[in-house]
């Protein structure tokens, strides 16, 4: 594992300097990112079902319903809190904004420490495993670092196949991730420094391997998340005509703070939790609130994609259905859309529970070229152009191809001749 991730930390140090976000994420639209954020969800749900598992396997079965509940209790008050934004007028709003910004650390504190109240501190508990001491957690191992020198030069080259495929995860989960951070409702734009970020995650990549731990990555949701939380209200004058005057009107608008500030932060929280007394409050963490965390980022990561709306459309009466743009026939395309992309993410995610887990990146890139060049044949232009977009630029395939084929046309107008004997025809 060691050489698989230092492999792959060159290979993001490779994909930042040659900025491979500008050629490569030009061919992605959202029908393949709409499926990675998708199946995100689904493996925080499974990971979440999998902590109640293991609690139904180890506790008694009271302890193992308090599980349950802690972990519903959990999701559920995040979710709540998560809305404080919206309870105007109740309370100030800088106390909504501090509720709602930490939602899911106010549910997690006060679900660690509801166990240890009353009779329920006599449950027993299925806690996070924390180390007690500054050593490797693995009895066999004496060391921190790995002796990754120490392996035949034939399997170092074998290592570079697991880095590749680590390599393709990592960047997609990081340019997909950046995608959600600025979409339109965030009004953001991907910054300078972004390749510095892939640098750092190789970096970070290559520290995971030499120590012999697993590589530490994943954005989804948390990134989209960090920018929800740095939304606010800001008001702006802006002139309008009412009645043929102008009229100085204002207007609320939401804007996102950019900055790292927050990021480091908890970075830095997260070094000080090394140390043994907060590895001791990190111990005291029941995995039922572990599982309740789990739910709401799979909830929250689940509530902004386009394919749950586009589920609830197969749900409901076509009388109940919004009108769609005049230059759709039916909804029928979309409904058969949506249903592959439910499809193909389930199938993705049985490949994960497989031997054959660590492939599954490359499925999600394949879905790139199928998009392009496949399902245009099996779907009218105008659905896909409604359902369908660039995940990184305006417009859509389709736009693109009509622009190309009117700009060829200009260059090459057909023969007067040949016009006349097409219209005889």
């Amino acid at each position: 594992m060691a050489w698989a991730l230092i492999h792959s930390a060159w290979m993001h140090y490779l994909l930042a300097i040659v900025n491979a976000h500008d050629w490569t994420m030009c061919y992605v639209t959202t029908f393949s990112t709409e499926i990675f954020s998708l199946l995100n969800s689904i493996i925080y749900f499974h990971k979440a079902i999998q902590e109640l598992q293991r609690a139904h396997d180890n506790l008694s079965f009271a302890a193992f319903l308090y599980a349950v509940m802690g972990a519903a209790g959990t999701m559920l008050l995040a979710i709540f809190l998560s809305t404080a934004h919206s309870w105007k007028p109740l309370f100030h709003r800088y106390i909504r904004m501090g509720l709602t910004e930490y939602a899911a650390a106010i549910s997690i504190i006060l679900f660690i420490g509801i166990p240890h109240i009353g009779e329920l501190a006599e449950l027993d508990k299925s806690t996070l495993t924390v180390s007690t001491s500054f050593r490797p957690t693995n009895p066999d191992r004496n060391t921190f670092f790995v002796r990754f020198w120490e392996l035949p030069l034939s399997w170092i080259f074998a290592a570079m196949i697991p880095g590749i495929i680590i390599t393709v995860l990592f960047f997609f989960d990081h340019e997909v991730s950046s995608i959600i951070c600025t979409i339109d409702r965030y009004d953001t734009k991907k910054p300078g420094g972004f390749a510095w970020d892939i640098v750092l995650l190789g970096t970070t990549t290559a520290v995971c391997g030499i120590l012999g731990i697993p590589p530490a990555n994943g954005l989804l949701p948390q990134a989209p998340l960090h920018s929800e939380s740095l939304m606010h209200l800001e008001k702006e004058q802006a002139l309008v005509l009412v009645d043929g005057k102008e009229k100085t009107e204002t207007m609320e608008i939401h804007q996102v703070y950019e900055q790292r500030w927050s990021a480091l932060l908890h970075a830095a929280a997260i070094l000080c939790f090394l140390a043994p007394p907060l590895q001791h409050v990190l111990g005291l963490t029941p995995t039922s609130v572990l599982a309740g965390l789990f739910l709401f980022m799979g909830e929250q990561s689940l509530s902004v994609n386009p394919i749950l709306y586009r589920f609830f459309y197969l749900l409901t009466p076509l009388s109940e259905l919004p009108e769609l743009p005049p230059y759709v026939k039916s909804y029928v395309g979309v409904h058969a859309y949506t249903i592959v992309q439910i499809v193909t993410t389930i199938i993705i995610f049985i490949v994960t529970l497989t031997k054959g887990a660590p492939s599954f990146p490359l499925i999600i890139i394949a879905l790139v070229p199928i998009r392009l060049h496949l399902m245009d044949r099996l779907w009218g232009r105008e659905t896909l152009r409604f359902v369908d977009a660039w995940a990184c630029k305006e417009g859509t395939p389709e736009d693109d191809e009509e622009r190309r084929a009117v700009e060829k046309e200009s260059i090459h107008p057909a023969a007067p001749g040949a016009i006349e004997g097409q219209a005889a025809v």
